[in-house]
């Protein structure tokens, strides 16, 4: 690790400073926390994190370094990483160098050595907020100016798959729309023997059902789903045709908006590997790993095809919901987990059985 020294700037004009880790410069970013105690590497892997600022709340943070085992997308997506100490000495059987050269390797900031609770208590109490993290020495007056531009949107287009491809099974076909999609939700797919063909997230549905998929996957991915309308008209025209749907995380925000309900975002999000789902259908309640900064509206699902079938027992958002009239259905939280428990793996199989019923037969003649 370096000795040269790094700032965060909130947009409210809070600032820490601390040592610097990982690459230098100065990137911009939302803010955000996640309150898991492993998986920083699956965290930085997360496209999903496109974009935003990531605070690891557990106080120890590179204790068992990198592996390539760990990986959840092609590179790291976030803009910058901020924990309260730093392991320079990772120990590990399957670590292959430490988090500081990890991130220099990816152009990744990092800021270590500050109260990452007084951080976590300021996003809860005045909610998620733009944010600069730097290593130069830019007056504060600034980087508040720059932190008063509004940041990217779309960040969609920036994680998802160039071009289509193709991981063969033998068992049921399965397209997945890569709107940012970790590696778990292919490997759980393929853990089921399915033939999954992965389509960037602008594919149009003539191009998905040309396919003849079995059932299509709609995947995680970063950013408001309202600043992606293209997806929001090719989910919709799926539903209408009657292919068996599963979304996850944005893939279920989705559903939310294609359907006639209202998406709306959340004071600080849920970001972490331990927040408590209830079904609604069972009365089971699950630890479930989540990763979202927006969510459906339960109201808005008043007068819509959609049962609410999952509640977060925290705060009693939406996490789950269904079609009444189509094989569709869909959770706000990541039954792939990576971190996280497993708990909601069986997820998978019901999307499985969902596209056994159906029957591909059933569908393409309206395609």
């Amino acid at each position: 690790m370096s000795n040269r020294s790094a700032r965060l700037v909130l947009e409210n004009g809070l600032e820490f400073t601390g040592q610097h880790f990982g690459a230098t410069g100065e990137r911009v970013g939302e803010v955000v926390f996640n309150t898991g105690m492993t998986g920083y590497q699956e965290v930085l892997t997360d496209p999903s994190y496109c974009g935003q600022i990531v605070t690891m709340t557990y106080p120890l943070i590179g204790n068992y370094g990198v592996n390539v085992d760990n990986i959840e997308s092609r590179q790291p997506y976030v803009h910058g990483f901020v924990v309260r100490r730093l392991a320079a000495e990772p120990s590990h059987f399957k670590s292959l160098g430490n988090l500081d050269d990890y991130l220099r390797q990816h152009g990744i900031l990092g800021i270590s050595e500050i109260d990452t609770r007084q951080l976590t208590k300021a996003i809860r109490s005045d909610g998620t907020m733009k944010a600069v993290l730097t290593t130069e020495n830019t007056p504060v007056s600034v980087l508040l100016d720059k932190l008063a531009q509004p940041l990217m949107t779309d960040q969609i287009l920036r994680v998802t798959t160039p071009q289509t491809y193709r991981c063969p099974g033998e068992g049921r076909r399965v397209v997945a729309i890569d709107y940012g999609m970790k590696s778990g939700v292919v490997r759980s797919l393929l853990a089921r023997r399915c033939d999954v063909i992965v389509v960037p997230a602008t594919a149009s549905t003539k191009e998905i059902l040309a396919w003849k998929p079995e059932g299509v996957m709609l995947s995680n991915g970063p950013g408001d789903p309202l600043d992606a309308p293209y997806a929001i008209a090719t989910v919709k025209e799926l539903i209408q045709y009657g292919v068996p749907v599963f979304g996850i995380c944005l893939g279920h925000q989705l559903i939310g908006l294609a359907s006639g309900a209202r998406t709306e975002k959340m004071r600080f999000g849920h970001r972490g590997a331990n927040h408590p789902v209830k079904d609604l259908r069972t009365g089971k309640v699950y630890i479930t790993s989540q990763n979202h900064g927006y969510m459906v509206s339960e109201d808005s699902l008043r007068g819509t095809d959609l049962i609410l079938t999952h509640l977060n027992v925290n705060d009693r958002t939406v996490e789950g919901m269904m079609h009444r009239h189509r094989p569709v259905f869909c959770v706000q939280y990541h039954p792939e987990a990576r971190p996280g428990p497993d708990d909601s793996d069986e997820l998978f199989d019901e999307f499985m059985r969902m596209m056994d019923e159906v029957g591909e037969g059933r569908w393409t003649a309206h395609a």
